[in-house]
């Protein structure tokens, strides 16, 4: 069914190979994906298979160039998929990351040889991808990781720590900052592009972290004790050596993009599950939807959740345009994830004491959310950003 307050809106970038995307999407994830969900909940992450399956769909990487085995579109594509899996309610595969962000740093950076070694094998699936900026003893500030590389020869041994990474327990490539340059703060930093597997020398995964929510998504721990990787793996070849903070800053805005595509999908979820329930649930001798409160808290989150398609397009659209500047990608992560979690709570309590049961997906969705507003950089830090700009 179409989101209530969106009927007949068409985002202005959207052409039909969007919606032929967005059937395949809706399709993979609805058929092959989600009647797995309880199993993936309990085992606590995602199935390799289905990273396989769909890069075999052409879903993986759809902003790569062909001819490093991916879709050739741009970001509007990696958009359509991301809305179509919370649409579906698919939590687990941990596709924002992934070919969101991932992919976007090698091809934006990588050198010739890194994004013919590397791209082909994320846009197929055979290797998940993950990046590793925060630490034990902090996030957002990147300047202040801990993480560090020596060099050694043609190699860097790595010792550190990175928790909170995101597909980290299953991640055979992994996108790591460190610090290279010891005396230096945002200067000093490099990112390191690293295989791994289980013995790999220096490299052990810690914990799945157990979370509130995202309970099929893997999150993890990561130690690195004199592990070693090749020179020649840093992200843009050596001669990018201590521009990783820079790197990092460049991409910060299209993962914030990322994290808001989530949230808005979230809410038109959101307001459709609790539209179709109020008129469905009785009370008092009458559908839900036949009391006022009733009406007008879905008139409010219908209307939020309008105000943030549209906000969020345009931000869409700057993007495609080299044009989404730190302070907007930070007001639309801002906004758009303080939206989500109000928009989820306003409709989960429609659903009376159902809500609160985890056999109702509104339940989840609202364990789900919470974290919105802490990766990809806090909100606090999000305000902080907006300020500077002002």
């Amino acid at each position: 069914m179409p989101t209530p307050g969106l009927e007949g809106y068409a985002e202005p970038w959207r052409k039909p190979e969007h919606d032929d995307l967005a059937e395949m999407a809706r399709s993979f994830f609805l058929k092959e994906v989600v009647p797995h969900a309880a199993r993936l909940e309990q085992q606590g992450h995602p199935d390799r298979e289905h990273y396989a399956r769909a890069g075999e769909l052409g879903l993986l990487g759809l902003s790569v160039p062909e001819q490093y085995g991916g879709g050739g579109g741009d970001f509007t594509h990696e958009a359509v998929l991301l809305h179509e899996q919370m649409r579906a309610g698919e939590g687990s595969l941990g596709l924002a990351v992934h070919s969101g962000i991932v992919t976007g740093y090698l091809a934006a950076y990588g050198t010739e040889k890194q994004k013919q070694r590397w791209l082909p094998r994320l846009c197929s699936g055979e290797m998940i991808g993950a990046i590793a900026m925060t630490e034990p003893d902090g996030g957002s500030d990147v300047q202040a990781i801990r993480t560090r590389a020596v060099r050694t020869g043609e190699d860097f041994l790595v010792s550190g720590s990175k928790t909170f990474i995101t597909n980290g327990y299953l991640a055979d490539l992994l996108v790591l900052a460190v610090k290279t340059d010891q005396s230096a703060k945002a200067h000093g930093i490099s990112l390191l592009v690293c295989e791994l597997d289980e013995d790999t020398p220096g490299f052990r995964r810690g914990r799945n972290l157990e979370k509130i929510g995202l309970h099929a998504n893997d999150t993890a721990e990561l130690f690195f004790d004199e592990f070693r990787v090749p020179a020649a793996n840093i992200l843009g070849g050596p001669e990018a050596e201590n521009t990783g903070f820079y790197q990092l800053m460049q991409q910060l805005p299209q993962e914030r993009l990322v994290i808001g595509v989530g949230a808005v999908a979230a809410m038109q979820r959101a307001v459709e599950l609790a539209t179709v329930y109020a008129k469905e649930r009785q009370a008092f001798g009458r559908p839900l939807v036949g009391h006022q409160n009733t009406r007008m808290v879905l008139a409010e989150c219908a209307t939020r959740t309008r105000v943030s398609r549209v906000f969020l397009d345009d931000c869409i659209a700057r993007h495609q345009r080299g044009e989404l500047d730190v302070a907007t990608a930070a007001m639309a992560k801002l906004y758009l994830t303080e939206g989500q979690c109000e928009v989820v709570d306003r409709c989960l309590q429609i659903f009376g004491g159902y809500g609160y049961t985890t056999e109702y997906p509104i339940a989840r969705m609202y364990a789900d959310a919470r974290v919105q507003k802490i990766y990809g950089g806090t909100n606090e830090i999000m305000k902080e950003l907006i300020a500077r700009a002002l």
